[in-house]
């Protein structure tokens, strides 16, 4: 065997650790070799795919001599699927990996030297715990319709019926309306070509409630027959509430159009969060992880020991997830959220619950922080993965509010923000929490505090 640092070699490795993005990290001539659906204590058999100067990519040909954290995954597609990246690592190393990210994260990136990292927290549920699932929709060479996951690092797809991470009660829909759609003969739409209809298979549960919503997202608004398929769908499934179809005409990988077109049953679900009635669209964020947003929701309300008089706006607020639980716990709450509809639902869910001491702003959290007539105790803030805008950040600072929480799903981005807001010692940090929302992936969510420096 040929140990060189060169493309196509066949190269043996221990695993020595894992990256942010998944992949299993062994050593050769003291470079990085990132190997996928391997973990830490394996020894293995890689080929050399991409080397570069510094680092290397390889792809796992065998497994000399197993790791203790490795275990046979749920998934027969798992070693394949983008989904997921540890179905093949124990329930216990996962967690003990991704708490170490969050620790890497704020020491290399943050400058936090000792970073007050609380013990993870565990999804309550590692299997069946999405309550949303959006399928590419393919048709094979042979012509048949095909919805499933792309492949990792690829756009082919791979074609399921079900999948161990999703909501059990999505599954049987999964397969079924594959079966339909072959069958009306709806065009597939080819992202290569540009031509044909449907896109995507969306689907969406209320954890609690049961209730499911069936969006198909199509560049046409209609489709031949579908008022009638609609209403065969809310007949066969007992607990489906909506069905719509999704207009999106526009190239590019954005899976949602800016029109919904509801056909028969509710344009939403009800769902239950925090004890609160909810209305979720198909297309406005919620937290995919039911469970783990309400263990993020109680640790926060127990950290922060709310008395009733605080003012608090949360920034990136969607329809109102975290807004209306606090809401009912300080005296006055306002969010700030950029999609139209989000807000329009964040409005119609404070009216249900009667929630009344809240107000919510369209518009991005930049352009609208600043120009609040309101000075807010507490700040939360739950971006999106690229973090805070720099100008989110400076505002924050000219705030000074006494306590800022920051939900991430990316400590990368995570770190560098906290960084930024504890410079000069303006702020300091009080504590990460790390929470597991997505089990069997590498990705992690955390939540962290850091209180203004009086003086």
């Amino acid at each position: 065997m040929n140990q060189d640092y060169q493309q196509g070699n066949l190269v043996e490795l221990d695993i020595i650790d894992l990256s942010h993005s998944g992949d299993g990290v062994g050593k050769l001539e003291g470079k990085a070799v990132f190997v996928a659906d391997t973990v830490t204590g394996d020894r293995i058999l890689a080929r050399l795919t991409h080397v570069k100067k510094q680092y290397a990519y390889g792809k796992l040909q065998e497994i000399i001599s197993p790791s203790t954290h490795r275990i046979r995954p749920n998934c027969i597609v798992a070693d394949k699927c983008g989904g997921c990246q540890w179905q093949h690592i124990s329930p216990d190393y996962q967690l003990t990996a991704k708490e170490n990210q969050v620790i890497q994260a704020l020491k290399r990136l943050g400058g936090f030297e000792n970073p007050p990292v609380l013990p993870i927290l565990s999804s309550p549920e590692i299997l069946g715990y999405r309550n949303k699932a959006t399928y590419p929709l393919r048709r094979s060479t042979t012509g048949t319709v095909q919805a499933g996951y792309y492949q990792r690092n690829t756009h082919q797809l791979i074609n399921l019926n079900q999948c161990p991470i999703q909501d059990a009660r999505l599954n049987p829909i999964l397969a079924e309306v594959k079966q339909d759609i072959q069958a009306q003969g709806w065009s597939i739409y080819n992202e290569t070509t540009g031509t044909g209809k449907l896109r995507h298979l969306g689907l969406r549960i209320g954890r609690r409630t049961g209730e499911i919503l069936l969006t198909l997202v199509s560049t046409s608004k209609n489709l031949t027959n579908f008022q009638q398929q609609a209403e065969t769908w809310l007949q066969r499934y007992p607990n489906l509430v909506g069905v719509s179809i999704n207009y999106n005409p526009h190239e590019g990988n954005k899976i949602f159009g800016e029109e919904t077109f509801n056909y028969v049953g509710r344009p939403y679900l009800l769902e239950i969060f925090g004890e609160l009635n909810f209305q979720l669209s198909s297309d406005t964020f919620f937290q995919v992880n039911t469970d783990g947003a309400e263990l993020l929701l109680k640790v926060l309300l127990e950290k922060l020991s709310l008395t009733g008089e605080e003012n608090l706006i949360d920034a990136y607020c969607g329809v109102g997830t975290f807004t209306l639980p606090l809401a009912q716990q300080v005296t006055q709450a306002i969010g700030i959220e950029s999609n139209k509809k989000a807000v329009e639902q964040a409005i119609n869910n404070s009216k249900i619950n009667g929630v009344n001491n809240v107000q919510f702003y369209q518009g991005t959290v930049e352009t609208m922080l600043p120009f609040l007539d309101f000075s807010p105790d507490i700040v939360v803030l739950d971006p999106p993965r690229k973090g805070c805008d720099r100008r989110v950040i400076d505002t924050l600072k000219e705030m000074g509010s006494p306590v800022i929480i920051y939900i991430s799903c990316q400590p990368s981005t995570l770190a560098r923000d906290l960084q930024k807001l504890c410079q000069q010692d303006l702020y300091t940090l009080q504590w990460i929490q790390p929470i597991d929302f997505f089990p069997q992936t590498a990705h992690i969510e955390s939540m962290a505090l850091i209180r203004h420096n009086v003086g």
